[in-house]
């Protein structure tokens, strides 16, 4: 992981590979079942889903859970695209310290897991298998490609 970030000294890996990053969070909202992809929420939406059987702590220990894995998303989001700990522009000395500078990704990246719960319908199941086998998985094959043939091309490939 540290080998990730300081390869993003120069540039964040965010900007030459954006269809990429907007795919990833796309798939890290389906992966922890956040809106609008929470389809196992939607089985029973009178009731608030499948958890209903829970109570107190096991509700709470649930919800921990599951926000956990948002912010260890963020985190690894954060990580592979947006630099880790390095600031925005590394131009000397930072006056911020390096785990702020993560926190301040982070919290950005809760932030848009907030704002599609708030912005986007709910899929059904069929559209996120249409999604996912028809639409980002050839599409992510044909960048892979593309990218990797052009990091041979141009002699770019790291040692």
């Amino acid at each position: 992981m540290t080998s990730i970030v300081l390869a993003q000294k120069g540039v964040w890996f965010c900007i030459p590979l954006l269809p990429s990053i907007i795919i990833w969070f796309v798939c890290i909202l389906a992966e922890t079942n956040r809106a609008p992809f929470d389809l196992p929420e939607a089985e029973a939406e009178l009731v608030a889903g499948y958890f209903t059987e829970y109570s107190a702590m096991g509700f709470a220990l649930f919800f921990l859970g599951e926000y956990s894995n948002m912010i260890m998303m963020s985190a690894l989001t954060s990580i592979c695209f947006f630099g880790g700990w390095l600031p925005m522009i590394a131009m000397g000395p930072s006056l911020i310290p390096g785990t702020l500078w993560m926190g301040i990704k982070i919290t950005l990246i809760l932030f848009g897991f907030i704002w599609v719960r708030a912005a986007f319908p709910r899929y059904r199941f069929d559209q996120l298998m249409y999604l996912g086998w028809k639409s980002f998985l050839p599409f992510v094959t044909g960048w892979f490609i593309f990218v990797a043939g052009l990091l041979f091309g141009c002699d770019w490939l790291p040692y």
